[in-house]
């Protein structure tokens, strides 16, 4: 008899030891986002990890892992041990457009990642440095057309959304401008308010306070529609460019193999987050538009995405360059 009791007593505090252990979250979780300091991906990061770290009981640390386009922060985020406690913010760039020109990208979109919900979508925007000849899109497309490399453009890095975007715009309207690839939003918006490059092809929200301040001068955005913060600001579609006319995501994924359990907590936890007036305030502010959708509809847009730029790289005949 005692041999039976001390036998269930152990296999029950084994279970004990194991349910305690799976409790998820029982430490922080570390939220990476792919991009330099200063950029949209690391807003909106840091305006969710505060309510979602409230949600979830567990502090959530915001980190920034920048360069190739936010591929080497992305790659990171996919090697990382499925548990949960290693997040990552995937964008346009990192599951889509990179993946689509770049063929060093060590990890497969596919089948690398578990999506878990897709927090925000932003409008992208050509701006210019208020010294550049062109004050509005009309000004700026005659200027380009009639100076053939004279201009260059910055974006937050090679293969990222708004580089392809900017290669689309170019085809489209038989314009040659010169990519300046930087790591991440924050350092390419600082040369381009400093005037080191006149043009800058970006998020809206990381730009956006700029062009408040009137330290950029926006020319064109892809959105909808007009937005109420640049209601004079066309849109692509209507300057004859719907194709342009594009959003970016900023979801949170994790590694592959994520247990259910752990996906559906931080997506439960995210859309309830973004249900908090100042946390929905704070994300409209800065022009992004709340999705907090549901794991495979995140999954289905960002396979829908990949494939977009996959034909755009190999109509355009677009290459990474080295």
């Amino acid at each position: 008899m005692f041999k039976i009791t001390a036998t269930v007593l152990a296999t029950l505090a084994l279970c004990g030891a194991a349910q305690a252990q799976g409790a998820y979250p029982n430490k922080p979780i570390r939220l990476l986002v792919p991009f330099a300091a200063g950029g949209t991906t690391d807003l909106i990061a840091r305006v969710i990890a505060e309510p979602l770290s409230r949600e979830l009981g567990q502090s959530v640390v915001v980190e920034n892992k920048g360069g190739g386009g936010g591929t080497i922060g992305a790659a990171e985020t996919a090697r990382a041990k499925p548990d949960g406690y290693n997040l990552g913010i995937a964008t346009v760039s990192t599951t889509a457009t990179n993946p689509a020109i770049n063929p060093k990208i060590t990890y497969n979109v596919a089948t690398d990642f578990t999506p878990i919900v897709n927090i925000a979508a932003t409008p992208n925007i050509i701006a210019a440095n208020p010294k550049f000849a062109g004050k509005d899109y009309k000004s700026f497309l005659a200027e380009v057309k009639s100076n053939p490399g004279k201009y260059s453009y910055a974006s937050p890095g090679q293969g990222s959304i708004t580089h392809l975007m900017m290669e689309m715009f170019k085809l489209e309207t038989k314009t040659d401008m010169t990519h300046v690839p930087y790591r991440g939003s924050g350092p390419a918006l600082n040369d381009a308010v400093a005037g080191q490059v006149p043009l800058i092809f970006d998020n809206l929200p990381s730009t956006l306070p700029f062009v408040k301040e009137k330290r950029l001068t926006a020319l064109v955005v892809a959105a909808p529609q007009r937005l109420a913060a640049l209601p004079d600001v066309p849109t692509f579609k209507e300057m004859g460019l719907p194709q342009v006319n594009r959003m970016a995501y900023y979801g949170i994924v994790g590694p592959k193999n994520l247990p259910k359990e752990v996906v559906d907590k931080i997506n439960a936890a995210v859309r309830k987050a973004v249900q908090d007036p100042a946390v929905k305030k704070r994300i409209e502010e800065s022009g992004s538009i709340i999705m907090a959708d549901t794991p495979d509809a995140f999954a289905k847009q960002m396979a829908e995405e990949l494939v977009v730029y996959k034909n755009v790289v190999q109509k355009q005949n677009l290459k990474m360059e080295d």
